[in-house]
């Protein structure tokens, strides 16, 4: 009875298999579509075409030799096949320092890897400290300390040159408009006919048509350096053309029967450009206002253009009567 319980119970142990020594076949790999491997085609194109930029090289290049020398060798298991690394294991090299072992059991030599310093310029090995010493040496010399500039004296310094050069700006363009709103009140409507008539004469044919201008110092001094300024850009750009003109120009001769409208085809009709007579001479009223910090020059010009033409410079304006009222007042800040 007991044996034929026995071999019933063992016969379905016999059944079982052994998973310990089971083996496994490898999964059958999903075979690529000619769609996906157009897509991967694709994509590994574009990675190859796109083009790094320097800093992304350098990045990857400093990556790479970092990773490379905080990894030792010896870790790296193709180092065991390396015949080199054989021969000194069987000298007893296990890892470590070179050299005679210390009473700690390791070498005394170099465990770290001597570290890359690049150079980026074409200048000779201890050029820099050589340019220091000479710096030094010539600070001693004088004796001259190096001298720490304060960030918020720089910061001020900056705000103020900005400032000053927006004034600057804004002070032509307030000259622009006074000198604009003083020729528009003082209008001359008589015109030229007796210079056209002395050039349409026959006894008048080689008298040359001029443009006068008058003098400076009868030009208000608000913006009588504008005047100045475009007064000689003026003249050396007439004599500029005058010797441009004189060197190409063929000789041409005189007749007196030919007419206005003759001689303007021909080019023998000039213009005389007149520049002011004291454009030469030195104006020290001009020289004084000129030396005025550019926040008093343009307070001035914003004020002769209230008091006599009631125009707001802020408000781009000019107002029915000298109250100005709706004008917030003569700063910029004032219109904020």
């Amino acid at each position: 009875m007991n044996t034929g319980r026995h071999d019933s119970a063992s016969a379905p142990d016999d059944e079982d298999d052994d998973y310990m020594n089971m083996t496994f076949a490898d999964p059958t790999p999903v075979k690529e579509t000619s769609l996906q491997r157009t897509q991967r085609l694709k994509r590994e194109a574009r990675a190859r075409g796109i083009i790094k930029s320097k800093a992304q090289i350098e990045e990857e290049e400093f990556a790479a030799r970092e990773k490379a020398l905080s990894t030792s060798m010896l870790d790296d298991p193709k180092a065991k096949k390396n015949k080199g690394f054989a021969m000194m294991a069987k000298m007893g090299f296990t890892g470590g320092g070179l050299g005679k072992k210390a009473d700690d059991g390791q070498g005394k030599g170099r465990t770290e890897p001597i570290r890359v310093s690049i150079k980026e310029d074409r200048s000779g090995i201890g050029l820099e400290n050589e340019k220091k010493r000479k710096l030094r040496e010539a600070a001693e010399d004088r004796g001259v300390k190096a001298v720490k500039m304060d960030p918020l004296e720089y910061r001020d310094r900056v705000r103020k040159e900005r400032e000053e050069a927006r004034a600057e700006k804004q002070f032509f363009a307030a000259q622009r408009t006074v000198e604009r709103m003083d020729d528009e009140a003082s209008i001359d409507e008589k015109k030229d006919s007796d210079n056209d008539a002395a050039l349409g004469s026959p006894n008048s044919t080689k008298k040359l048509r001029s443009i006068s201008s008058r003098p400076l110092k009868s030009i208000p001094v608000l913006y009588r350096g504008l005047i100045r300024h475009r007064e000689e850009q003026e003249r050396d750009r007439r004599m500029r053309y005058d010797l441009e003109q004189s060197l190409s120009r063929l000789p041409t001769y005189e007749d007196d029967h030919e007419d206005l409208d003759d001689k303007k085809a021909l080019g023998k009709s000039r213009t005389v450009y007149a520049t002011a007579e004291d454009l030469d001479e030195e104006d020290e009223e001009l020289d004084e206002f000129n030396a005025l910090p550019i926040e008093e020059r343009l307070k001035q010009v914003l004020q002769h253009l209230r008091e006599k033409h009631r125009y707001c410079f802020w408000c781009k304006m000019a107002y029915p009567d000298t109250e100005m009222e709706g004008c917030p007042g003569l700063t910029e800040e004032d219109h904020d």
